[in-house]
């Protein structure tokens, strides 16, 4: 039996139409199933299942802890949310790097999760070799480059990349490389505006920005950050469309101060037994207390 497989309204297309047309293209992270239906709903172009979920959702100090199995539950609750933009899945650190073999495998079970495409770090030989053997496989991949957080070690620390002409050169080779290797688009993270904009200008792809300024292609941020709720770091490009962490914590300040005093739950809020069976339980209760009685 075969089944059908819907294609989701937001396309690998859709992104080259929309570089070709001078459109921006729109990107946020969500991990879970309501948060990716109210992003598709407000027309967003993408979902990232970022690796940033190791910090935002887990608590862990870095993204490097994040492992496939995390990745897979999040992305299949995200997928079943999202039914028109593209789901982009991280590939967690280490995922990768072992083998193109095994890379391929855990590329495609991000895919069989309901992810429309893979992200990945870096443009190293192997990096590349992975691009290739995924599209070969059918697996759409988004390079990352510039701050690169799995190289967090490597790197020393949260630091701009592409601060020289020279250094933005060599960023633009590897965006190169992982273009002619097949991605279909490329993160630029904690880029100059200045080395972000002359990087996009010499791609045939899209460049997505994240602190990259404003002249990418695209834009994505973290949906925790957007919305306020991610409180320990805030980044100097993240801008904060709402304040959940005051919501979220008002609201269950409330809630227990009206359990404490009795006004939750009200009338409203509770089921009554019909007056037949309330009479029998009544009895019951009688018999009880008689019984507990002669039992004194």
């Amino acid at each position: 039996m075969s089944v059908e497989t819907k294609l989701k309204d937001v396309t690998v297309a859709t992104f080259a139409k929309k570089k070709h047309n001078n459109e921006k293209i729109t990107m946020l992270t969500a991990y879970d199933y309501s948060t990716a239906k109210y992003f598709d709903e407000a027309g967003v172009d993408s979902i990232l299942i970022g690796d940033s979920l190791g910090m935002v959702v887990l608590g862990y100090d870095s993204t490097v802890h994040v492992t496939m199995q995390d990745m897979l539950t999040f992305t299949s609750a995200v997928s079943r949310g999202a039914k028109r933009c593209m789901v982009v899945a991280d590939m967690p650190f280490m995922s990768y790097h072992a083998s193109v073999e095994e890379a391929v495998i855990n590329a495609g079970n991000l895919i069989r999760a309901g992810a429309s495409a893979v992200k990945l770090e870096g443009a190293s030989e192997h990096i590349l070799s992975v691009v290739k053997r995924c599209v070969e496989s059918g697996i759409p991949v988004v390079g990352h480059l510039g701050f690169t957080p799995q190289y967090l070690n490597v790197l020393g620390g949260y630091k701009i990349q592409g601060k020289s002409a020279e250094k933005t050169e060599f960023i633009l080779q590897q965006a190169k490389k992982l273009q002619y290797a097949g991605a279909f688009c490329v993160v630029l993270e904690m880029v100059p505006e200045e080395s972000a904009k002359y990087i996009t200008e010499n791609l045939d792809i899209p460049t997505i920005g994240i602190g990259a300024g404003r002249y990418t292609n695209g834009q994505v941020l973290v949906a925790d950050d957007i919305l306020g709720k991610y409180g320990e770091f805030k980044p100097k490009f993240a801008r904060k469309y709402a304040d959940l962490h005051s919501i979220i914590k008002n609201a269950a300040l409330n809630y227990v101060s009206d359990v404490n005093t009795g006004a939750f739950p009200a009338e409203s809020e509770v089921f009554h037994l019909d007056e037949a069976s309330l009479s029998e339980l009544q009895k019951l209760q009688e018999i009880k207390e008689n019984e507990l009685s002669c039992s004194k």
